[in-house]
């Protein structure tokens, strides 16, 4: 998964992806002037896979991976996303949206709120512009129709201010807009960066209202403060983090929020040679989840041997649990659960 983190000039964003990266990419006005997006990784913490390493011994242990891309701050005073900006967010699966909601003596007095309209009123213009530029080209086209008509259909969407995402689209008319890389169809997950004494604190009710009404994700992390805990000792870092009220890591609660924003989950091979973690969408086929692995292993599928996680740590072997009746055939269409340890049969 490819998550991008954006906002405009001096809400943070890059202290936010220092705090998830453990990196320490340069922060403040003007830091991306050069127009290079920050890029790094991290391992998606899954106990369900130290489990199964622990079971297993395997030689390797692989977790899911979230990929985050900083993108540079506009170059321009009016703060406005520019093409260049525009170009690399349409490249991601999902925007991370981070707006200020801190003091700082060198800007403005934080408004959530209109931060969050102004943002999304940037995605729309953006999407604006570039169906009207192929609209344009249609119009000195033949047998093009059925695409002029849906984009037709986007422009009035777009024009009443309402994002791709919410409205109706056939899985044919999805399939046909996805070249676009329209920002409006992509999932968007609100960071609300806070001052450190109010990162414990429930968003304002109307910023709140805000993110409901677009089908948003919204987490509260305090940058700053998460950027300085990543550089601790785990026992410290929690000591800190329990000082603030928070049950979990700013880290984990993205990536919760990332995971329901996107509607995925995790299944599990497990061996001696490997124990991983793949990720799918949920409601994903079996033969989906055998493609994730090897294309040939979905073009040759004859079946999946099915283990419930929980199932295969309380027998602690796959025979075990094929004698008490808890491993399972299943076919193509089978569709996954999170968490199932799975064994592919094939033939190519």
């Amino acid at each position: 998964m490819r998550m991008g983190i954006a906002g405009f000039p001096g809400s943070g964003k890059t202290t936010i992806f220092n705090a998830l990266t453990g990196l320490h990419a340069e922060v403040g006005l003007g830091s991306s002037a050069s127009g290079k997006a920050n890029l790094g990784a991290i391992k998606v913490p899954d106990p369900r896979v130290d489990a199964l390493a622990e079971l297993f011994s395997p030689r390797k242990t692989t977790y899911a991976e979230v990929t985050f891309v900083d993108f540079p701050d506009p170059p321009t005073e009016s703060g406005r996303l520019d093409e260049r900006v525009i170009a690399q967010m349409r490249e991601v699966d999902a925007l991370a949206h981070v707006v200020r909601a801190f003091e700082d003596p060198a800007q403005p007095a934080p408004d959530p709120l209109r931060a969050l309209e102004s943002f999304r009123t940037e995605l729309i213009v953006a999407d604006l512009a570039i169906v009207e530029r192929r609209l344009d080209r249609l119009k000195r086209e033949r047998g093009k129709e059925r695409e002029k008509e849906l984009l037709e259909k986007v422009v009035r969407a777009l024009e009443s201010e309402t994002e791709l995402r919410r409205i109706d689209l056939t899985t044919e008319e999805q399939a046909s807009l996805a070249g676009f890389g329209f920002l409006t169809l992509k999932p968007r997950l609100v960071v609300l960066n806070v001052s450190d004494g109010d990162v414990a604190k429930p968003p304002a009710e109307e910023l709140t209202a805000a993110v409901e009404r677009d089908a948003l994700e919204q987490v509260v992390i305090s940058g700053k403060v998460e950027m300085e805990l990543v550089e601790l000792e785990p026992e410290d870092r929690r000591g800190f983090e329990a000082e603030l009220g928070l049950a979990e890591s700013a880290r984990d609660r993205f990536i919760q929020a990332s995971y329901r924003l996107l509607s995925l989950m995790s299944f599990l091979t497990a061996g001696e040679d490997e124990v991983r973690a793949w990720t799918i969408r949920r409601g994903d086929p079996a033969v989906v989840a055998a493609g994730k692995i090897h294309s040939d292993i979905a073009r040759g599928f004859i079946r999946a041997e099915v283990i419930p996680y929980v199932a295969l740590v309380e027998h602690r072997s796959e025979a075990r649990c094929r004698e008490v009746g808890k491993l399972r055939l299943e076919g193509k269409e089978y569709v996954v659960q999170d968490g199932d340890v799975i064994h592919f049969r094939f033939n190519v």
